[in-house]
């Protein structure tokens, strides 16, 4: 990557407030990370390059020149890619005094609304999900990695394997999500669960029924 001085670090990052916290050099260094730090995201969505461009409608060649660093960043370019990770802007910058509360938005998707418990780049995945009732029944998945969780209120079905289960609140379950499995609120009532994923486990929950 070419040297960049202080006042286009400063333009291409768009963060006259940030830019202003540190010196020309600082700076650049953190610039240089935003490549990496952004092909980090994208792999633990398990998404390739072809799936995170379609998404934030950015040619392959131009997400492949910013995660390379070949390609300065911009938050034109920036901003619809975090969009799409979930993510902000400020997350690809590195923080000196990292605020350690988890701010992410709640995600309503598939009858669920899964609300993340950890920081993004943690390697340990928690979620409180609701299962709302009448919520129609998907096809049991499989994926790599294991599962734990806990029943807050409700009752929550589990189909595993080719066993059916009811969990009442306050029962837990772990288990291998190479096993077929689905799960759905048993009754009229909502089932709220505390769920903690593997890195690789974690994907098929959250991203996997995305469609766009």
């Amino acid at each position: 990557m070419p040297p960049v001085s202080k006042e286009r670090a400063i333009i291409a990052i768009g963060f006259a407030e940030y830019a202003t916290t540190r010196d020309g050099e600082e700076l650049v260094q953190e610039l240089e990370q935003v490549g990496p730090r952004l092909r980090a995201a994208r792999q633990a969505r398990g998404w390739t390059l072809e799936d995170l461009a379609a998404r934030a409608n950015m040619s392959v060649s131009t997400l492949s020149r910013l995660e390379s660093g070949k390609r300065q960043a911009s938050l034109e370019l920036l901003l619809p890619l975090t969009r799409r990770l979930g993510i902000r802007v400020d997350d690809l910058l590195e923080e000196q005094d990292r605020d350690p509360r988890v701010r992410r938005h709640e995600v309503q998707r598939d009858g669920m609304t899964i609300a993340p418990l950890t920081l993004e780049e943690s390697s340990v995945r928690a979620y409180r999900i609701t299962y709302h009732p009448g919520s129609p029944e998907h096809e049991p998945k499989t994926h790599d990695g294991h599962e734990w969780l806990y029943v807050l209120s409700g009752r929550l079905h589990l189909h595993l394997g080719g066993e059916d289960l009811v969990l009442k609140r306050g029962e837990a379950a772990e288990f291998d999500t190479r096993t077929p499995h689905t799960m759905r609120a048993e009754g009229s009532r909502p089932a709220q669960i505390i769920s903690i994923f593997s890195a690789t486990g974690e994907r098929m929950h959250l991203y996997g029924a995305e469609s766009e």
